[in-house]
């Protein structure tokens, strides 16, 4: 039985994926690694069907249409055999000594008989700009190194939400929640670590720093200009997120709290986004996701707006939306988030 599928999307990763594959080889035959080939025009597909002529019976190589990052994840997700599921991306890495205590904790709680239904980990940033690191760690908001319920999780600070790198999904309950992330959509991990929520009752934290996420390349998804760009893909997942939540009746206050939250930061970004571009089409795409929201449910609606940061991200006039900009960057230049 493999206790961890490994899914690695991989798109002209040609240049970096080695050193990703290369960190998780040592989890050996605990381990499934699947690389999935998203249509890439480079020496992606070569080196993926090389590693897994190399490593017969952990890893597999799956060569696909280009589908975009969502698609990579669901094609993983199909073909895992791992009672968990963790996405790495190619051009991040996780550190391996943390991995095998992680690989070790879980196959004694499978073992055991109570197996969560998420394992959470800390993620580093990898700054490539000016060779530095910033971890996200959880320790003042989840219990160590035991099973806990949503009712024992603290109050996240904005830095400190779940993101992709920080989750490890019991296989199953992915399959369960109906999660298909959309193709040629970029920021899905954003869907990937919120619609399932609802069916995770049981969490376990290890304080590891298991996620190194490379973050610094001018072409990079969440660099500020690229997203502006993309400001479409980014609206769209947020009007899927607020799909999955709204007349949601979550009888978890603490799991409902922290999904409001999320979906608050969602609506900021995308928001903070169009003004910063300041582009009349762009407020216009704003104020459309704010009616969206309205339109899909009311409550939701007024608790999102008069949120903290739903009022910083609709200050009205001129001098309104550049106080939200500056605002902006204060926290950007604070927590290095992009």
């Amino acid at each position: 039985m493999k206790i961890v599928t490994f899914a690695v999307p991989c798109y002209n990763s040609s240049a970096y994926m080695k050193k990703c594959i290369e960190t998780l080889l040592p989890g050996g035959e605990d381990v499934e690694i699947i690389l999935i080939n998203d249509g890439s025009s480079d020496d992606t597909g070569k080196i993926a069907d090389e590693y897994a002529s190399q490593y017969p019976g952990l890893v597999k190589a799956i060569h696909q249409e280009n589908g975009g990052h969502g698609e990579g994840v669901n094609t993983g997700l199909k073909n895992a055999s791992g009672m968990y599921y963790k996405v790495v991306d190619s051009d991040d890495w996780l550190d391996a000594p943390g991995m095998l205590k992680v690989i070790e904790t879980l196959k004694q709680l499978i073992n055991s008989g109570k197996n969560p239904d998420m394992m959470i980990c800390n993620y580093v940033y990898e700054h490539a700009e000016d060779n530095t690191r910033h971890i996200v760690n959880y320790t003042n908001v989840l219990p160590e190194n035991r099973i806990f319920t949503w009712e024992e999780v603290g109050s996240f600070k904005p830095s400190q939400y779940l993101l992709m790198h920080s989750v490890i999904y019991n296989t199953e309950l992915l399959r369960k929640s109906g999660m298909v992330l959309p193709k040629h959509t970029f920021y899905v991990d954003n869907i990937f670590v919120f619609q399932p929520l609802p069916y995770v009752k049981t969490l376990y934290y290890m304080d590891i720093d298991l996620y190194r996420y490379f973050i610094g390349r001018s072409d990079q998804s969440v660099n500020e200009q690229v997203m502006i760009k993309r400001i479409d893909q980014q609206y769209r997942v947020t009007r899927i997120m607020i799909d999955s939540f709204s007349q949601l009746k979550l009888p978890d206050k603490k799991l409902d709290q922290y999904m409001l939250n999320y979906l608050s930061v969602m609506m900021a970004i995308s928001s903070v986004l169009s003004v910063i571009s300041g582009l009349k089409e762009n407020l216009e795409k704003k104020a459309e996701l704010w009616s969206y929201l309205k339109s899909k449910d009311e409550k939701l609606y007024i608790r999102l707006r008069y949120h903290l940061l739903g009022r910083i991200s609709n200050l009205p006039g001129r001098a309104g939306r550049k106080l939200t900009v500056y605002l902006y960057r204060l926290l950007r230049r604070k927590y290095k988030f992009n």
